[in-house]
């Protein structure tokens, strides 16, 4: 929120108190503490007055330095906290000399100045990464008294800021106002599912705001030059996170809160849904899953949307018996198709449900202060909230979601947890307005421990779309209620995008969009973009998403790209695995690839998959398409053309076609099979070489199988992990047969 009216004056009725000198500075514990008071002391008469802000600083790993803010320490703590991880290896080091006292963690140093003004820098690499000066930090009233804690980070000359979660405005924030507090508002506006309190910059450093309730965030909005966040609160935690690239700092900040688990093989495959208000039956469901199939559209998962349950009864968890009277067998005849049953959910249980009556008995339901009930008839009539702060509410719902499993369901869709209301007391005694957006943590936690605990960690494996800091340890999320429009194709993707550069590593969208109908060569235009996500899902509102009911040339646009999706699982999987174990997305902004290449700083409407494949979807129906291409040659995986950059291209695309480019010197594993993305991926595997120079060595990994590529004159050779490794191949030849019956290799020199 906006504090000052202008550069020079406060907005009426806000007062302001910022540190203007340090008193004194002492250190416990591996932590600096500072009084800074916020009226130059001349006299003794001066240590009288206040307020005086006190700023702790202390590391929870290496690069990564906390500033905790307080005024009055004595308020009672109420949750929710976010989970911070603590490394042993942090091994802080405290100096002094005549002016500044200095706090070092791995490579990075907060420093504050001990005489003059106040001033805290925080420096890395032999520069000044940010920092927060004179009126900056600052203790805030505003007309009502409502008391806020404020700070403002400097940002340098041509520093670009990213992330805060799934927002669907422009990629960089830099003049933007977002406010952190979760919303159903669509993919059209500024509001948001996923609200992060977390952004990176392209200048070697990142900043989490350790706060679960709303933090506003100033992007170079109400001060130009600097990044302002605040919370109405009397305790405030900022952590800077040194990268130096922008990978880095978002493998550091996902160790900070959590990295995404590795979702399973099959889930990469395609999912198909009812959609939502349609008509559906077993008989519906089988004709389109016979459909897909008839047509060679290789399909993984199928997804029941609401009405799977009775209209009015969300959620009771009970299978509507006038359509579906023998779910188990159905989910039986739907296995024995091999594919994946997905169903969907959410925290909230209408009147009518029978769980109401139940939830309100056993007290699980959110509660008024009054310890009435909390109700609405927004989204259900008469709903409640299932109180995840309760473990024996968590312990009731969890239940209900096990006799679904036993049933033969894999997974669920996690909807909604974005509506949650601040006059409550929940059970825990935790404060209401934190609440808001940490709701979702423990709403899609509950739901994921489930699975892992029955399905095992390596199958669990939600579809979810609220979220907050923390929850990328609980994938996949998609991207909200979109519309059947080429612009909300395009802000879709920025989301996508700002939600990778918030910690998450899968993402998916609705392909075609949600509301509404698209047309068919929009349908066809996002099918290329949606089968080139990380998790790709047919799904709409009002009308069915299966290719036939748009035009033929779909039904064929939709085998092409399942099919070069299925056999680029050797590559996706890895890039998915990477995800896991750094917090490096799938779908990655260019930025994030090349953040020296200033070209790729404000790009939004292309990304790479991984960090070899870059994709270009194309926003018409005539095919257009512009796209920028960072240095070297590249190689358009369809067709074998080059293109050399820096530069912008501008090209025409058939259907069955898309920008997808090969970064130079990559070596791209693909698969030897095209219907199913739960295979043996190391198989008869095809190592494509694109531009790799003579002597050049690459490392692939495949599965549990790592080959090295080495190119020797115009031949390929490939050495591998597996015992019958090495394999040889001259130029022109396509594939020589393993040793040990291990299947085929095939090297192609591009």
């Amino acid at each position: 929120m906006k504090f000052t009216d202008g550069y020079w004056l406060l907005r009426e009725g806000v007062t302001a108190d910022h540190p203007a000198e340090v008193l004194d500075v002492t250190e416990s514990d591996g932590a600096l503490e500072i009084h800074a008071p916020t009226r130059p002391i001349r006299t003794r008469g001066d240590l009288m007055t206040g307020p005086v802000m006190t700023i702790n600083a202390h590391t929870p790993m290496p690069d990564v330095i906390g500033l905790t803010l307080t005024h009055f320490s004595g308020e009672q703590p109420r949750g929710p906290e976010f989970e911070i991880a603590e490394s042993e290896e942090a091994a802080p080091q405290i100096s002094y000399d005549d002016e500044h006292a200095t706090l070092t963690s791995g490579s990075l140093s907060v420093r504050v100045a001990r005489t003059g003004s106040w001033q805290v820098e925080f420096l890395a690499g032999g520069r000044t990464l940010t920092s927060s000066g004179a009126k900056s930090m600052g203790i805030m009233r505003d007309a009502t008294g409502a008391h806020y804690l404020r700070e403002q980070l400097r940002l340098g000359v041509g520093t670009s800021v990213y992330g805060l979660g799934e927002r669907f405005g422009p990629l960089v924030k830099n003049g933007q106002v977002v406010d952190i507090w979760q919303a159903d508002g669509g993919t059209c506006s500024e509001q948001a599912y996923k609200n992060v309190p977390f952004f990176l910059t392209d200048a070697g450093y990142g900043v989490f705001v350790d706060h679960p309730g709303k933090v506003s965030f100033e992007v170079a909005s109400e001060v130009v030059s600097r990044v302002q966040f605040s919370a109405e609160t009397q305790e405030l935690t900022y952590y800077v996170i040194y990268g130096p690239t922008p990978k880095d700092i978002l493998r550091k900040y996902t160790a900070l809160t959590g990295r995404p688990a590795l979702p399973p093989p099959w889930s990469f495959g395609l999912w198909l849904s009812t959609s939502f208000t349609t008509s559906y039956d077993e008989e519906t469901v089988t004709s389109f899953v016979d459909g897909m199939r008839e047509r060679e559209l290789p399909l993984s998962v199928f997804h029941f949307d609401c009405f799977w349950m009775r209209e009015f009864n969300w959620c009771d968890f009970q299978w509507d018996p006038r359509v579906f009277p023998d779910p188990e067998g159905m989910l039986a005849r739907l296995k024995a198709k091999d594919l994946r049953v997905c169903v969907w959910i959410n925290p909230y249980i209408a009147q009518r449900s029978p769980l109401f009556a139940e939830g309100k008995a056993l007290g699980h339901l959110l509660r008024r202060p009054d310890g009435s009930v909390w109700q609405w008839d927004l989204w259900q009539p008469g709903m409640a909230l299932v109180d995840f702060t309760s473990p024996a509410a968590r312990d009731w719902y969890a239940a209900k979601l096990e006799a679904l499993l036993a049933q033969g369901v894999d997974c669920f869709k996690t909807d909604f947890g974005e509506r949650v209301p601040v006059d409550v007391a929940w059970s825990d005694g935790s404060d209401p307005e934190r609440m808001h957006n940490y709701y979702t943590y423990l709403y899609n936690r509950t739901v994921f421990d489930v699975l892992r605990k029955h399905r095992g960690e390596e199958e669990a494996v939600v579809f979810a779309r609220s979220a907050t800091a923390g929850s990328q340890q609980f994938p996949v999320h998609w991207g909200g209620d979109c519309e059947a429009t080429y612009e909300s194709m395009a802000e879709s993707l920025r989301g996508g995008l700002s939600l990778g550069l918030s910690g998450f590593g899968y993402w998916s969208h609705d392909i075609g969009g949600f509301e509404g109908t698209p047309s068919p060569a929009l349908f066809k235009r996002w099918l290329a973009f949606g089968l080139l996500s990380s998790h790709s899902r047919l799904h709409g509102s009002s009308s069915y998403r299966v290719p036939w009911l748009f035009d033929e040339e779909s039904v064929d646009v939709a085998r092409h790209f399942i099919n070069l999706k299925l056999r680029l699982m050797p590559y996706l999987y890895e890039a998915a695995r990477t995800a896991h174990t750094e917090g490096v997305p799938m779908m990655r902004a260019m930025v994030l690839e090349f953040p020296d290449d200033p070209g790729c700083a404000h790009l939004e409407r292309q990304y790479m998959l991984g960090s070899d494949l870059l994709v270009a979807p194309v926003f018409s129906d005539e095919g257009d398409v512009s796209y920028y291409v960072p240095e070297g040659t590249w190689t358009h995986l369809l067709g074998g053309r080059t293109v050399t950059g820096p530069r912008w291209v501008r090209e025409q695309h058939g259907f069955q076609s898309v920008p997808l480019l090969v970064r130079p010197g990559a070596v791209i594993p693909v698969g030897a099979v095209d219907d199913r993305p739960d295979y043996d991926h190391a198989d008869g595997v095809t190592l494509r070489a694109f531009g790799l120079e003579r002597g050049a060595q690459v490392t692939v990994r495949v599965g549990e199988v790592v080959f090295t590529v080495v190119r020797e004159g115009d031949t390929l050779r490939a050495s591998c992990s597996d015992p019958a490794a090495p394999w040889g191949l001259a130029a022109g030849e396509r594939e020589v047969r393993a040793k040990a019956g291990t299947g085929f290799l095939s090297l192609e020199l591009g």
